[in-house]
């Protein structure tokens, strides 16, 4: 354990999280989603839902205010402007949470499999709730320490 960090960050989200660039993607995914077959790295969190994850990344990672949409979720189908529960979640998550205020953009459900494809590592939870998909790009700290807006 350490202080000041959420146990949810185990010692490979840690280094994942660390060894991130500026503009690197990671995908924090839901019990449904295909991660096995759409990650270069994959990080299993079971047990747990896609708000604990977030809360839990949002605590150490900051978003890319160089991007129009840092985070990103996927659409209902045949519902692009519906606003799951979770999605919602999420926005009041990263209103709360970042230092970045942005409004979560959102991604055709087969334009979000191909993004998520390239995204860092993804982040497979036991969460069972519809459309609990999020995927966030890294912003910058600048050396001062504080996140570049």
């Amino acid at each position: 354990m350490l202080i000041g960090i959420n146990p949810l960050l185990s010692p490979e989200l840690l280094m994942i999280l660390q060894a991130m660039g500026h503009g690197d993607e990671i995908a924090l995914v839901d019990a449904n989603f295909p991660a096995k077959s759409n990650s270069r790295r994959l990080v299993r969190l079971d047990g747990v839902d896609v708000s604990q994850v977030l809360t839990a990344v949002l605590s150490v990672l900051p978003l890319d205010s160089f991007v129009k949409a840092p985070a990103n979720c996927m659409q209902v189908v045949g519902k692009p402007k519906e606003v799951p529960p979770a999605v919602a979640d999420f926005q009041t998550l990263v209103d709360k949470l970042s230092t970045l205020k942005t409004k979560i953009a959102r991604i055709e459900r087969f334009g979000f499999y191909e993004r998520a494809k390239t995204c860092f590592a993804i982040v497979a939870t036991s969460d069972r709730r519809l459309y609990a998909n999020i995927i966030l790009t890294k912003g910058v700290i600048g050396a001062d320490g504080k996140v570049v807006q």
